[in-house]
């Protein structure tokens, strides 16, 4: 059951051509979802599935575009977001139903839901990236074609012992001890998010919800003009100590003493064009709402094994539809997992099209150059 249609998020008029839809996703949520021709079923669908802290509402710039080449767009706030329900943000409750199969499970009872059998194409971004790969990965008979943005899907467990079949990396809780051993400690961005008190730091932050999600956002965009990547060439803490302090922290630091530096001045916050207070205020309305913990239950699936244990069944399985991977040329996402990108290349993906970095792009792409990321979308629709 469909809800009414809504022109708003929250008190924040959407995009023209955006509506805001709730519908039962058959895996146990109320899915909040925004649409671009919503009405028109004839049209093949797309999927677009944010990452963290993100909502629906970051695929703003997206939707309109790609559905007027002939699309229904549906962008959902995944389990854990905004104003989908029917999940517990409670650190001590189970975090299994945040593992990846259990997300495409989510996004594959969406397209049921909406009166589909097959997606044109899923579209992640950030942890979304997993989804999508996900998605495509164990269910090509739905999702016919996948883009992958910022974060590299490196693909299941190898189906044998032969560990050079599939990247490997060390358990993250096994490397912080070597971080916390550099002559200046630090941590692992994700080992922080993992812990039971990295949702009340940030959500307490001394600089307030506002200030710590804008310069969150600024610090990981190409605003912030040290965003300088390179190549990393394996899990030595040394070399992955280059990171910026958002993924290789400083030891003693919480995540908004890191990003507290690097707020943008006034008037680069009036000239930020890709988020607006205005658009800045949905995103904190909807966290000072929820909280981060139900995103942060995505990190412990990853630093906990869940994932891994989920992704298990799958072993050796590839991503055989066509696919696409574009980022942001400043975004440091690209190289945080040493060969990841070179893994999803030439082991995950049988049908790898292209692998596109977009000029004067950080972390968030499809914020900060929507159209050049509309450009690129539309160049490989055309040709799957």
């Amino acid at each position: 059951m469909i809800a009414t249609q809504l022109t708003k998020y929250g008190e924040v008029p959407l995009p023209e051509g955006i509506v805001s839809r709730t519908i039962s996703n058959n895996n146990g949520l109320d899915m909040h979802i925004l649409v671009s021709r919503p009405d028109e079923q004839k049209r093949p669908l797309i999927i677009l599935a944010h990452g963290f802290p993100e909502l629906a509402y970051s695929w703003r710039h997206i939707l309109p575009a790609i559905a007027s080449l002939g699309y229904v767009v549906v962008a959902p706030d995944q389990r854990g977001y905004g104003q989908t329900t029917g999940w517990s943000n409670r650190f001590e409750d189970s975090i299994e139903p945040f593992n990846l199969v259990n997300l495409a499970r989510d996004i594959v009872g969406l397209v049921g839901a909406l009166g589909y059998h097959q997606a044109q194409t899923i579209i992640g971004h950030d942890a979304g990236s997993y989804v999508a790969g996900t998605c495509a990965l164990i269910r090509p008979d739905i999702f016919q074609s996948c883009v992958m943005m910022s974060a590299p899907f490196t693909g299941t467990p190898p189906l044998d012992q032969d560990s050079t079949s599939r990247l490997t990396r060390p358990s993250l809780l096994n490397f912080e001890s070597q971080l916390n051993a550099l002559k200046e400690p630090r941590k692992h961005y994700q080992v922080y998010y993992s812990t039971s008190y990295a949702n009340g730091e940030m959500m307490n932050a001394s600089q307030g919800l506002h200030q710590f999600i804008r310069a969150y956002y600024h610090h990981k965009s190409a605003d912030w003009q040290d965003n300088q990547p390179v190549k990393l060439t394996s899990w030595d803490a040394e070399i992955m100590a280059q990171m910026p302090t958002y993924y290789i922290m400083n030891k003693n630091d919480t995540m908004p003493e890191t990003v507290a530096p690097h707020m943008p001045s006034e008037n680069q916050i009036k000239d930020c064009h890709w988020l607006t207070n205005e658009e800045l205020a949905v995103y904190v309305s909807e966290y000072n709402r929820n909280t981060f913990q139900g995103g942060l239950q995505w990190y412990r699936c990853s630093v906990e094994g869940v994932n891994q244990k989920a992704m298990s069944l799958f072993a050796g399985c590839r991503i055989t539809v066509p696919s696409l991977f574009l980022s942001g040329k400043k975004d440091w996402g690209i190289y945080q997992t040493p060969g990841a990108i070179e893994c999803m290349r030439d082991q995950v993906c049988t049908s790898m099209k292209d692998i596109v970095l977009i000029d004067n792009a950080g972390h968030w792409v499809q914020q900060e150059q929507s159209q050049a990321v509309i450009d690129t979308l539309s160049d490989f629709l055309g040709i799957i």
